[in-house]
């Protein structure tokens, strides 16, 4: 019920040996002027009482990627104000890009990644985030990724 991206869209692999970039399981750093957090999209299954989760990044301010990392640890992080942020990951089960879509990123307890927000727009990822889907639309999207998947193998 769940699809990962495992760095934001604008990292390359070659930034993995650079001093001023950073890859991990839940931050990202790039040329030390780009920041990242790995948040949940999620989506409710209509009719089911379980969440879809895209699992993606968005780029944070360097302010607010600093109050991320400051509270990292911290018990009651989840009382702060969510960030802006840019959604930094491409979802190819969707007709336009959701590259660059704007995000409110809610902190959650300590250990829980954070809830991302979309702006209430026309774009399908806002309206299912919104709306729900269906449990046909979850295979379709299992579908989409494995295919997508299987042709980064070959």
């Amino acid at each position: 019920m769940n699809y990962t991206a495992e760095a934001p869209a604008v990292w390359d692999p070659a930034f993995a040996e650079a001093d001023d970039c950073l890859l991990s399981s839940d931050q990202c750093v790039i040329r030390g002027q780009h920041y990242f957090v790995k948040g949940r999209i999620e989506i409710p299954v209509i009719g089911s009482g379980e969440m879809f989760s895209w699992g993606v990044w968005v780029s944070l301010s360097r302010e607010s990627f600093s109050r991320a990392v400051e509270l990292w640890d911290t018990p009651g992080r989840e009382a702060e104000k969510p960030s802006f942020g840019w959604l930094t990951t491409d979802l190819p089960v969707y007709p336009t890009t959701t590259r660059y879509l704007k995000t409110h990123v809610h902190t959650r307890p300590v250990g829980e990644r954070p809830f991302v927000e979309l702006e209430p727009t026309d774009h399908p990822l806002a309206v299912e985030q919104r709306t729900g889907i269906t449990l046909e639309r979850v295979r379709e999207i299992a579908a989409a990724v494995l295919h997508a998947d299987d042709g980064e193998r070959q």
